[in-house]
């Protein structure tokens, strides 16, 4: 579990392409201070598990599974990437859940300024864009974002000097590729909607149910 505050950019020390299954080296730095194998690592927002690390790098195995569903595939060496250490539950928990398991990977359509200010506008799917919700919460390449605006094909959201300094997404321009993760509480909510209810378990949470409780 993550909460999509971005800790450092790592760089790609080296990609291996391997058919469909990737193996990166990483060097980082904040995230080793306590790394040992078998620990996860957010990077850009995609949940991996260290194989092995030394004083300035570590490494990670990408799965097909993986290799096909995120933009991972897409990196080269000497590409910056934003990385999160899993979760303390001794911390501080600043952004939302967010669990590094994408989505779906969408384009950038728009980028613009505003004062201090970077708006970017995401194009996504009808059927992506339905567990958006103005104010609501997105995971963008790992990052915990607000939501400005949403439409049929993609939404929008905003970058704070801070956000633009300290993640991958400063730089990004239209063209480029994100990983999205959708809040789970939007999944979740739409499975317990669209499923059939069970003879002997009628599903009894209803949109006006839901309306009732305020939601």
């Amino acid at each position: 579990m993550f909460t999509g505050i971005v800790e450092e950019k790592g760089t790609l020390k080296q990609v291996k392409q391997q058919g469909k299954s990737l193996v990166l080296s990483v060097n980082a730095s904040t995230v080793l201070s306590d790394v040992s194998i078998g620990d996860s690592i957010s990077v850009n927002g995609v949940c991996l598990t260290v194989t092995a690390f030394d004083t300035q790098s570590f490494s990670v195995d990408v799965m097909p599974e993986t290799f096909k569903g995120t933009n991972l595939k897409d990196l080269s060496t000497q590409a910056e990437v934003n990385l999160e250490r899993a979760m303390s539950a001794m911390g501080r928990f600043g952004g939302h859940f967010v669990s590094g398991h994408v989505d779906a990977v969408a384009t950038i359509a728009q980028t613009w300024k505003d004062d201090n200010a970077k708006y970017i506008r995401i194009k996504t799917t009808p059927a992506d864009a339905k567990y958006l919700v103005e104010k609501g919460s997105v995971t963008v390449d790992g990052t915990s974002l607000t939501i400005f605006e949403v439409f049929d094909d993609g939404f929008v959201i905003s970058l704070i000097p801070e956000t633009q300094a300290r993640t991958v997404l400063g730089p990004k321009v239209a063209g480029d590729t994100v990983n999205l993760e959708f809040d789970v509480l939007m999944k979740y909510m739409e499975r317990l909607l669209t499923t059939k209810a069970i003879p002997e378990h009628p599903n009894t949470l209803t949109k006006e149910k839901l309306a009732e409780f305020g939601f």
